[in-house]
């Protein structure tokens, strides 16, 4: 019989001690990474259109993670009738956050692509915490050379604006500037609906990409396994999650809200769905746009670190699973 492995150790509590992600241990010298799992802050926010703060945003899910790690040795579903998170299935720690230079997008672009990568030589897998949108293409970047990667998208916008006065690099452009990179085979948008930032040029230009953009009402008609039947096959898969596909009414705490959203399960019945006919083969994460000062009750700073944990808890238990198939 598992538990949850009080009888040894401190207690630990949610509100004793550091705010590192889940409670995971802390590795700064990113030479010496030694996990699965490495959690990376890219507080950047430079890239908001409208309303800032989003640079908070690790912070905020680091603490509203602390309330997830009671216990020692893992976290039971009883729907599922699984141990998820055990010591055997993953290993995480907390990185940090990259550098970010106010004002210069350029260099904490640069700053964050080089912790991606960092995390990357080491074996483990990233889960970046936003920040503001813009932050995925340096991540994506840095998986150059490691694709074909097919992107799944959770969004109310569809962020592919080419360019802008100039602009390349802001929140409305990162998946855009990530149909162009070689390692990427493709997309799923999922969520992207009313209006928008982007124009009907802009949804042409996805789809002639090779993006297969869904609606909330499109994923509510299909469910989750019509979802899974329109995401092709692939040797890997990358999951970006802007926290405004999720409706306002439970995720509150961003710049550019937009009704109509998902609700939890929506999200995570899919990302739990693909990862199991995948057989774990998610090779990355990021979860942006979380501004905290934006929900004063820390719903939305909640609602992404139960998602990025269960998420997390999925990958891994389906990659234990299928190495104990082989």
């Amino acid at each position: 019989m598992q538990n949850n492995g009080y009888e040894t150790g401190r207690l630990n509590l949610p509100f004793v001690g550091h705010c590192t992600f889940a409670k995971s241990a802390v590795c700064l010298d990113w030479d010496r990474i030694d996990a699965d799992v490495a959690i990376l802050g890219a507080p950047n926010d430079m890239g908001t259109q409208w309303r800032s703060g989003a640079r908070f945003g690790p912070r905020g899910i680091r603490e509203a993670s602390t309330l997830f790690s009671f216990g020692h040795a893992g976290a039971y579903d009883h729907e599922d009738d699984v141990m998820y998170l055990t010591q055997e299935d993953v290993r995480m720690v907390d990185v940090g956050d990259a550098d970010i230079v106010h004002t210069d997008m350029a260099s904490s672009n640069a700053n964050i692509e080089f912790a991606v990568r960092k995390i990357l030589e080491s074996g483990a897998m990233p889960v970046v915490l936003g920040g503001d949108h813009s932050i995925h293409a340096p991540v994506i970047k840095a998986y150059e050379g490691r694709g074909p990667i097919h992107i799944i998208h959770f969004d109310a916008h569809l962020d592919f604006v080419d360019e802008r006065h100039g602009v390349r690099y802001g929140h409305g452009n990162p998946l855009r500037r990530a149909s162009e990179m070689d390692h990427i085979a493709g997309m799923t948008q999922l969520g992207i609906r009313n209006v928008s930032s982007s124009n009907r040029a802009d949804y042409d230009a996805a789809r002639a990409a090779g993006s297969h953009i869904l609606s909330v009402r499109d994923v509510r008609r299909l469910g989750t396994e019509g979802v899974l039947a329109q995401i092709p096959e692939s040797a890997a898969y990358y999951i970006t999650i802007d926290i405004d596909g999720f409706d306002p009414s439970i995720a509150p705490g961003t710049g550019t809200p937009s009704h109509g959203g998902f609700q939890y399960y929506e999200v995570l019945e899919i990302i739990q769905a693909l990862a199991k006919r995948s057989q774990g083969r998610i090779v990355g994460m990021d979860l942006v746009e979380v501004a905290p000062a934006y929900d004063p009750a820390g719903l939305t700073s909640i609602l992404a670190a139960q998602l990025l944990l269960n998420s997390i808890g999925f990958i891994f238990h389906e990659r234990t699973q299928a190495k104990a198939r082989r």
